[in-house]
């Protein structure tokens, strides 16, 4: 049985150090948090565009052992910044202002990959395929 992660971070790390794809799709399974699926499908799926400026925005990293929360508990949070979500109706101004306090109050490596995510940048060693096999039907395209 696969090692139970508290950040995504740490999952994603995992199966990128992982060789087989059945391991790989272990971790994602045994890992099977709705903020590493979020995190897959918004990186992967071609259906969900970010209403967010490309790039690393201005902000401050928290410390490792000093974050306010995490991106399991926040990853709630990807709602305002989906085309098409509860963000379009805010000012560019406020939605930006609100991803960047994501950033700033999870882990720092998490807040990375929420980075990579909005800019849409594959993980090295992770699949669409050993997604599909570990989460049917997430990815749409």
């Amino acid at each position: 049985m696969a090692k139970k992660y508290k950040y995504v971070y740490e999952v994603i790390r995992a199966v990128q150090e992982t060789k087989s794809k059945k391991e790989k799709v272990e971790i994602l399974k045994t890992n099977n948090a709705t903020a590493v699926a979020d995190y897959l499908r918004g990186t992967y799926d071609n259906t969900i565009q970010w209403n967010l400026p490309g790039g690393e925005p201005p902000y401050q990293p928290s410390e490792e052992h000093n974050a306010a929360s995490n991106f399991m508990r926040k990853n709630v949070d990807l709602r305002h910044f989906v085309k098409g979500g509860t963000g379009d109706r805010l000012p560019a101004y406020k939605r930006e202002g609100l991803f960047i306090g994501l950033l700033e109050a999870i882990h720092p490596e998490d807040a990375k990959l929420v980075i990579e995510m909005i800019n849409k940048k594959k993980v090295a060693g992770i699949t669409k395929a050993t997604i599909n096999e570990a989460f049917p039907n997430l990815i749409r395209d």
